[in-house]
């Protein structure tokens, strides 16, 4: 593929990303809204919901359910990896404050670039790892985390989930280079994790109201909608391209915590929009320019 059709596929995948983060930061604000529920219920409804409109999907355009060759062993890491990402960290929700969690989960960009480099030898410059960690940093003023009085166990595991976060969507990108149907990596990791989390839900359900019931049926459509587009984002574009733009998760949050529970974000939380944003914006150009450059050697 040129370089010339390349650059479409990146803004694709850019598209993608934020839209991820948009339908993730509603699927996070339905989570917290449906009360206090096991982080094993809360999952099962998370992926049920996907299974469906993926099998839906699949049949519709005659997909089928089967996977390329070679692509299982791949299937099963997104899987299986991802499922533990979720628990982690939706435990580390209902452990410790939302601050210490998010800024835990917001690991798994980090994590997507290492992997990559370390799995697919995608090359990383000094500037987009520079763009990614100042990013980063903009995350700290939004979100202002403190670990004192925290228990370890806790934030261990909610770190634990952005690792595993991070190794799951680099599966993604190695599925999405063997050309596997984005349809079917979300049916198959949504199909997995609610079968493997079907054996807790039977022995330790807790009885749900009806708003519940909306809530977290609420969170698996957001959660359908960000399995679907983080799928095709990075099968569309290299993980050290688009990662920065996964930060947007923070700002569509705190936009929606202020919509519907009244939250106020302080200058601290504006001064990390605007570094996000420029990081954002300094990236989108520097891969442009990049792309230019290469065309006219």
């Amino acid at each position: 593929m040129s370089e010339k059709k390349r650059i479409p596929e990146k803004y694709k995948a850019i598209i993608y990303i934020i839209l991820s983060a948009f339908c993730f930061a509603v699927m996070n604000l339905f989570v917290r809204m449906s009360g206090d529920l096991p982080a094993f219920q809360k999952s099962f409804f998370r992926n049920w919901v996907a299974v469906f409109f993926a099998c839906v999907i699949l049949m519709k355009n005659k997909s089928g359910f089967r996977w390329k060759q070679g692509n299982l062993k791949y299937l099963l890491l997104r899987a299986g990896i991802g499922t533990v990402g979720i628990v982690c960290n939706f435990y580390a929700l209902g452990h410790i404050p939302l601050s210490d969690a998010s800024i835990l989960n917001k690991m798994s960009p980090f994590f997507v670039i290492l992997f990559s480099w370390m799995l697919l030898k995608e090359k990383l410059t000094f500037f987009q790892g520079a763009a990614v960690l100042t990013a980063f940093v903009g995350t700290l003023f939004i979100i202002k985390p403190s670990f004192r009085n925290i228990d370890l166990l806790p934030s261990a595991i909610g770190l634990l989930g952005g690792l595993c976060a991070g190794f799951a969507y680099t599966m993604v990108r190695i599925l999405g280079n063997r050309h596997e149907n984005g349809s079917l990596i979300v049916f198959f990791f949504s199909g997995f994790s609610c079968l493997s989390m079907l054996p807790f839900l039977i022995f330790d359900f807790h009885p749900m109201e009806l708003s519940q019931v909306l809530m977290l049926l609420g969170a698996g459509l957001a959660a359908t909608g960000g399995q679907f587009s983080i799928t095709a984002a990075y099968c569309h574009a290299p993980a050290r391209e688009i990662s920065v733009y996964d930060y947007s998760q923070i700002i569509f949050s705190t936009l929606l915590g202020f919509l519907f529970l009244g939250e106020l974000p302080d200058v601290y939380s504006v001064i990390g929009y605007v570094i996000i944003v420029a990081m954002a914006v300094l990236m989108f150009f520097y891969n442009n320019h990049k792309g230019i450059f290469k065309n006219r050697k």
